[in-house]
């Protein structure tokens, strides 16, 4: 069992000096000096290729984005899905003092979790799924294949239901294979589970797709492809985010592989740490209004 405590033990134990979990009265700044990864997810074959990190540091109001780099290039990581993943983990413990945005589902809708708390669904998440394939089919069976979405899913506009064909390896490896390790050795907070507090990273679910509606009501412009609009495209958002605030430190190299990508997923990854940058610098985000379904299901920070 992990040594984090649930929820419902944490906001039995922050004091006054601490603030109260599940309201607003924190009495602790917020983390806005921590370093922010932003992580464009993949359960691909090749998800080393397919994932994308970006690294920023907050400067006032700005988001000084350093590196942006695909996950194969960490240490100890390589193109699989499995490697990277745990690269990625250990990424994540190594830096106490960040908070990372990760784009994959960090639950399933109610009528699929059997378990009292988001905790024990994830902890046992791998051995009640033996294969992402085998997530699949169970989530499907449960509602005679109906794609249901969570709550967050539907009010943060994300695109998919988490077992949805396109998003389904994405889940199941992003649970199993980062929030599993992760809470099983208590290597960081994941919020909006844990009292976002010092000493470890904080760990967010976040949707670029989201982010994005946000950013443009009159509409996201298609951006993911080799052909010359779709870069066109990519140049286009780019510039709504660097008016959000982020700036690109190296910014003729940095810009050249957003750019170059066409898949979308480094701008994604840039996108995914504006998502968090824009949480921690207002503590409303940080913990939902609604004290209910994200217990269980979870939240996105849009």
């Amino acid at each position: 069992m992990t040594e984090n405590p649930s929820p419902r033990m944490l906001r039995g134990r922050c004091g006054e000096d601490e603030g109260v979990y599940g309201n607003h009265n924190w009495r602790r700044p917020l983390g806005t000096d921590r370093v922010i990864y932003g992580v464009d997810f993949s359960g691909a074959k090749d998800a080393g290729n397919k994932i994308w990190v970006a690294k920023a540091v907050p400067d006032g109001k700005r988001l000084l984005v350093s590196e942006c780099y695909r996950a194969r290039d960490l240490p100890n990581s390589g193109k699989g899905p499995d490697a990277c993943s745990s690269a990625l983990a250990d990424l994540i413990r190594s830096e106490t003092n960040a908070a990372f945005g990760f784009d994959f589902p960090f639950g399933l809708p109610t009528p699929l979790v059997e378990e009292k708390s988001w905790e024990d669904f994830v902890l046992g998440f791998p051995s009640r799924y033996k294969s992402p394939e085998a997530f699949r089919q169970s989530c499907r069976q449960a509602n005679r294949g109906r794609k249901l979405k969570r709550k967050t899913d539907t009010e943060a506009r994300t695109p998919f239901s988490p077992y949805n064909l396109r998003l389904f390896k994405q889940t199941y490896y992003g649970i199993s294979e980062i929030l599993f390790p992760i809470l099983q050795d208590s290597g960081a907070y994941v919020l909006p589970f844990y009292e976002p507090i010092d000493g470890k990273p904080w760990i967010l679910e976040v949707c670029p797709a989201s982010t994005l509606k946000r950013l443009m009501k009159d509409g996201v412009p298609s951006y993911k492809g080799p052909e010359e609009d779709k870069r066109e495209n990519r140049r286009q958002i780019l510039g709504v985010v660097k008016n959000e605030g982020v700036v690109l430190e190296k910014d003729v190299a940095i810009e050249k592989n957003i750019i170059d990508n066409k898949g979308g997923d480094a701008l994604d990854s840039v996108i995914a740490a504006l998502a968090v940058f824009s949480a921690i610098q207002n503590q409303d985000a940080l913990i939902p209004e609604d004290e209910g379904y994200w217990k269980i299901e979870g939240y996105v920070y849009p």
